[in-house]
């Protein structure tokens, strides 16, 4: 079933703010295995121009990704969500995060396409900190996978 085009250009509302801590950006640089002091020592950062410490670019991610979930989570959309897989993810930033900062995240889809029986959602978001200064742009792309022609969307077996 296609989804609903009218989605496009749909935008939600701004997310509640997401406070940045230290603490969970050092561990997503652990997580990670980024041993860059500017996410770990306020001093390093500071040597490099910043107030605290920054987070690694992909950080965010973290939270723009709950936000785009949450614009496609509407029923009326048509989007079977146990088949969709992330595809891509890409950054622009404004400025580092830092620790300190409260940010939030408005969401909207730019476009709904079909692809060889897949439907392609592009959705962006616009990361803001608390005084609704421009932080980063994320796009995400996101598929829902074809239903195959037994229903399930799995390959028969054999194929």
């Amino acid at each position: 079933m296609a989804l609903d085009q009218s989605f496009v250009g749909r935008t939600c509302p701004p997310s509640r703010p997401y406070e940045v801590g230290r603490e969970k950006i050092r561990e997503f640089a652990e997580a990670i295995g980024d041993d860059n002091p500017a996410y770990r020592d306020a001093e390093a950062a500071k040597a490099l121009g910043h107030p605290d410490v920054i987070a690694p670019p992909t950080f965010v991610f973290s939270v723009s990704y709950q936000e785009a979930e949450s614009v496609v989570r509407d029923p009326k959309l048509g989007l079977d969500y146990a088949r969709v897989v992330h595809r891509d993810q890409q950054f622009a930033y404004h400025r580092p995060v830092r620790a300190g900062d409260v940010l939030s995240v408005t969401s909207t889809i730019e476009s709904i396409k079909s692809l060889a029986g897949n439907e392609v959602l592009d959705i962006r978001g616009e990361v803001q900190d608390a005084e609704g200064q421009p932080v980063v742009t994320v796009h995400t792309k996101l598929v829902a996978r074809a239903v195959e022609a037994d229903g399930t969307g799995e390959a028969a077996e054999g194929e």
